[in-house]
């Protein structure tokens, strides 16, 4: 696809012109609006009333200054950020991330493709993001939790169960969520349904930590089918080792997949004997627990190898490649090897963890292929299941969970694979792109043209 007269025009005087250093910004923008040429040439209601200039600006960006103490005694001052990008069709619903790379354009970015996913949940939320240059690793839980409750304490002001409910993301975890639910209790003296992901005793849903990984799977499960294949006997490469990462392999493994790699920033280990459950119990230990690196799986299991400063893409030969850790970790040389290598289908577990020149080779040669704000949705879906027990004061099992989860990323693979075969190029092959940024789209632009300026 190209963009069309219109789409070309907005990115570049709304965005590119006026935010020419926010690359990762610009690259989702270019993305979606890549993939509306077909939309946009057929629907001219939305050129009329000016979506595409309205949907690239956010209804609210909050930058605020955030002051703690570590243990030390010494002030230190860190950047908070909540950017509330579009509410047209529920509130304000995406994480937090509290990491050093953290600032506005990756945030913008995330809150952007957040309007889309949540959009393709079949639930009622807007899309939004924040978080903070704060770098949880190597902190003290005294100094986490100072951090967390001066950041609630500028945040509260700006969220609210019908206005904006934030959740967690990298560097984001129940430690965090519960301090900061913990501060925003104290300033409202109220138990509102304000943050997602927190513990089970207060609140919580089951399943929750699981969501994404599992989603992913359950969403590549649905590509696969489409070719008459699945998970069993399929050799499948991970990224990362968080929480994502973990439930991906978890729940391939249970599937009956091996998973041959799991990875952190400072390298990866591949274990070709396939990281079982016994496996997998000491990575969450050591990541969750013990906050360890990768490199004391391979000094625990003899059968694994650790590559320093490498990812997993050229190691091994794999059917499927779930990249669950961070923005632009594969890019075009590793999508080459991964097709030489004769992998079949790529299920993004991350926020756009593929760069422009990986999603153009895998689908030029092909490959099933989906975007995050399809195949990751599911975090974000049962953080909205969460939202609904919290309304109703119920706690579900995990098999009704789990069963609801399964059947969101059901409805969101049909309506990328339907909006694909009725917008995209006529022949076999599906554009899960094109087809998972229509339908997220078209939902929310419909509201923003029935709602009025």
């Amino acid at each position: 696809m190209s963009l069309n007269d219109y789409s070309q025009r907005v990115l570049q005087e709304c965005v590119i012109n006026k935010y020419p250093w926010e690359k990762e910004f610009i690259q989702s923008v270019t993305e979606v609006f890549d993939s509306l040429t077909p939309l946009l040439d057929r629907e001219s209601k939305y050129e009329k009333n000016r979506i595409l200039e309205r949907i690239v600006v956010p209804e609210r960006t909050i930058l605020f200054r955030v002051q703690w103490v570590d243990d030390k005694g010494q002030i230190q001052v860190n950047d908070g950020y909540r950017v509330q990008f579009n509410s047209a069709i529920g509130p304000y619903k995406g994480g937090l991330r509290f990491h050093p790379s953290v600032n506005l354009s990756i945030l913008k970015f995330l809150g952007f493709e957040q309007i889309f996913k949540n959009s393709l949940t079949t639930l009622p939320m807007g899309g939004g993001k924040g978080g903070s240059n704060f770098d949880p690793k190597g902190k003290s839980d005294r100094e986490v939790m100072a951090f967390c409750q001066a950041f609630m304490r500028e945040l509260y002001r700006h969220i609210g169960p019908s206005i904006d409910v934030p959740a967690g993301d990298i560097g984001v975890g129940k430690r965090e969520i519960g301090y900061l639910f913990g501060q925003y209790r104290r300033i409202r003296d109220s138990y509102d349904s304000v943050l997602t992901g927190k513990a089970l005793e207060w609140g919580g849903s089951l399943v929750r930590p699981e969501a994404t990984g599992y989603g992913d799977v359950y969403f590549a499960s649905e590509m696969l089918a489409t070719r008459g294949e699945s998970f069993d006997g399929k050799k499948v490469l991970v990224s990362g080792s968080g929480n994502v990462a973990q439930h991906a392999c978890e729940k391939a493994t249970q599937l009956g997949a091996k998973v041959l790699t799991l990875s952190d920033s400072n390298g990866t280990i591949l274990d070709k004997d396939g990281i079982d459950a016994e496996k997998l119990a000491f990575v969450k230990d050591l990541k969750n627990n013990r906050r360890g690196r990768m490199k004391e799986y391979a000094d625990k299991f003899p059968t694994a190898q650790y590559f320093e400063g490498a990812r997993p893409w050229t190691l091994a030969p794999c059917d499927i490649a779930l990249p669950c850790a961070t923005q632009n970790e594969l890019n075009g040389e590793e999508a080459k090897v991964l097709v030489a290598n004769g992998c079949m289908c790529v299920g993004e577990g991350a926020n756009m963890p593929s760069t422009p020149e990986a999603v153009a080779c895998f689908q030029a040669n092909k490959l099933l292929f989906s975007p995050g704000k399809a195949s990751n949705a599911g975090g974000v879906a049962t953080s909205g299941l969460e939202m609904s027990q919290n309304a109703m004061r119920l706690s579900w099992s995990a098999e009704e969970v789990d069963q609801k989860l399964h059947g969101i990323m059901k409805s969101i693979h049909n309506a990328a694979y339907t909006a694909a075969k009725e917008y995209g190029p006529k022949g076999d092959y599906v554009d899960y792109v094109l087809g998972a940024n229509i339908a997220g789209f078209r939902k929310v632009a419909n509201a923003m043209v029935d709602q009025g300026i």
